[in-house]
């Protein structure tokens, strides 16, 4: 009997074909039961989730976290489109054989997942989505203008952009940030490839087109959706977390207090008995 691994340090990388492309993903905790599909933020690849979140969900139920087309270790281009990205997705998850999916999301990964759930809601049971928005959502084409602006003041601080682009600046958020960015550090063996710069513009050009485009029927989306942010959330703001609550009937909604768009992170030990409840409902 072969161990189960539930720390996402440890998790094994792996990777698979499907449509001229080759994804990089890594898969822990119990197989069997609907999996748990984590979709990452821009900029990101798969060393950015916090194992304080995936851990504790990985303790009972089956985790997949992957690169998109294009990002980190998976081959081929970055589309420029938020439906294009789900198109994609979706040739990954079925590549790997599932049919049915729970998905965990944050930020530009929750865009793609709202695009994926529209296009194919049979194929997930619940929507897990965190520091994110809605398309034609107010000034989320403005996100390229914020993220820029903080890396430009995180090199000149010699700080990482998400200490700036994820948490206040204040007495709360500047731990709550350095303590997050080390826990991104925890792994140390086969640790993924960087984003590219070009993958990273087409993302925010992505991101631009989503914010500009005309609002998705958020009403079809029947499953049981947790939505969750901080109360100050500069990337995207927080008010669209109150708006995708009602546009999305039933969901759950939480908002935590004094924490920006990295508010799950802030608050992980508050967030992620919660999430590992709402999956396991």
């Amino acid at each position: 009997m072969s161990t189960v691994i539930t720390n996402y340090k440890d998790a094994p990388a792996r990777t698979v074909d499907a449509g001229g492309v080759t994804y990089a993903y890594r898969e822990l905790g119990p197989k069997g039961g609907i999996p748990v599909v984590f979709f990452v933020h821009l900029a990101a690849t798969l060393d950015n989730w916090d194992p304080r979140i995936i851990d504790p969900i990985a303790a009972e139920h089956h985790v997949i976290a992957f690169d998109n087309r294009g990002v980190g270790a998976s081959t081929g281009r970055v589309p420029d489109s938020i439906e294009a990205m789900a198109d994609d997705a979706y040739t990954f998850i079925t590549a790997l054989g599932f049919d049915k999916i729970d998905i965990f999301s944050f930020s530009l990964g929750g865009m793609i997942a709202q695009a994926l759930v529209v296009k194919h809601p049979e194929l997930v049971r619940k929507l897990v989505l965190t520091g994110t928005g809605p398309a034609g959502g107010k000034d989320i084409d403005k996100v390229a203008g914020t993220t820029y602006y903080d890396i430009l003041r995180a090199a000149l601080t010699r700080s990482d952009p998400k200490e700036f682009l994820f948490f206040n600046r204040n007495a709360t958020g500047k731990p709550a940030a350095r303590a997050f960015v080390d826990r991104l550090k925890e792994r140390t063996a086969d640790r993924d490839a960087e984003i590219k710069v070009t993958a990273f513009q087409t993302q925010l050009k992505a991101i631009k087109k989503w914010g500009r485009s005309a609002p998705a029927d958020l009403s079809k989306i029947t499953q049981p959706t947790l939505i969750a942010n901080g109360d100050n959330d500069r990337m995207v703001p927080s008010v669209l977390s109150e708006d995708l609550h009602r546009r999305i009937k039933g969901s759950d909604l939480i908002i935590y207090p004094d924490s920006g768009h990295g508010g799950i992170f802030q608050y992980h030990q508050k967030f992620a008995p919660v999430a590992v409840d709402f999956l396991s409902r």
